[in-house]
């Protein structure tokens, strides 16, 4: 028997969304608890009793039953190319600890909270705009997903959807969030990398909201790429990088998936 049986979830949904992004949930273990916002290392059971592990999101808030997992689809990454495959009542293996700098308490208080996001880098922002307590501490929440195309934006409007449709979550939003999508590669209403419309201020016209303040707050996940030039904007609008132990004007997500 393996050493990380004790670790197995069954899987209990699954959808594809395109041949190249898929979402799955697991049952939560009870021991388990996490801040919305964290990861956790998930992986598959093999012969070899050393399985590849890798960060992923939670996308379902912290007050949920469920795990809820979204993923890409790597052509030979050593576990997307194997985790595709999985089928409802198959085991993957959770490690029960959670982490992250995704976190509401990385953050100084604000009035508005930026959530920008590129691919899978949304799964935590699908949980932080899920979480009662998101809308407790900021007047204004904007999500912005980007994508090549406009089928991979699926995940991100459905998960927005079922945000002000659910009966606990709606109350507390309230008018509160503003969703914006963007492609790159697809003509589509928005088009832009998240950057280019910050940096020529189409984002706030096409939300008819004020220019970034020193109020504001921001998170952001995607690629590494996408990452560093938000947080060069950020620096130089003289904006601080925060953490658990030092909470500040914007934090970013450094743990990829392969």
């Amino acid at each position: 028997m393996s050493k990380f049986s004790n670790n197995y979830q069954k899987i209990t949904f699954i959808k594809h969304w395109t041949e190249n992004l898929f979402s799955f949930r697991i049952q939560r273990p009870a021991n388990l608890k996490f801040r919305s916002g964290e990861f956790v290392m998930i992986g598959l059971p093999n012969q070899n009793d050393k399985p590849i592990l890798r960060a992923y999101s939670i996308a379902s808030p912290s007050w949920s039953d469920e795990l809820e997992f979204y993923s890409i689809i790597v052509k030979d990454g050593p576990l997307t190319s194997k985790l595709k495959n999985i089928k409802i009542n198959d085991d993957i293996i959770l490690m029960p600890k959670s982490t992250g700098t995704l976190v509401l308490d990385a953050l100084k208080p604000g009035q508005r909270l930026f959530l920008f996001s590129s691919g899978t880098g949304f799964a935590p922002f699908s949980s932080l705009i899920k979480e009662p307590e998101t809308y407790e501490k900021f007047e204004q929440v904007i999500i912005t997903h980007t994508c090549r195309t406009v089928k991979e934006l699926k995940y991100s409007q459905q998960a927005i959807i079922e945000c002000n449709n659910d009966e606990i979550v709606s109350e507390f939003i309230a008018n509160k969030l503003l969703s914006y999508h963007s492609t790159t590669r697809e003509d589509y209403t928005n088009k832009g990398r998240i950057t280019d419309l910050i940096t020529s201020k189409k984002l706030f016209s096409d939300l008819n909201i004020n220019q970034i303040s020193s109020n504001d707050r921001f998170m952001f996940c995607g690629s590494m790429g996408l990452n560093n030039d938000l947080k060069k904007i950020l620096l130089n609008l003289g904006l601080s990088e925060g953490a658990n132990n030092n909470p500040a004007e914007f934090v970013l997500e450094k743990a990829f998936v392969g």
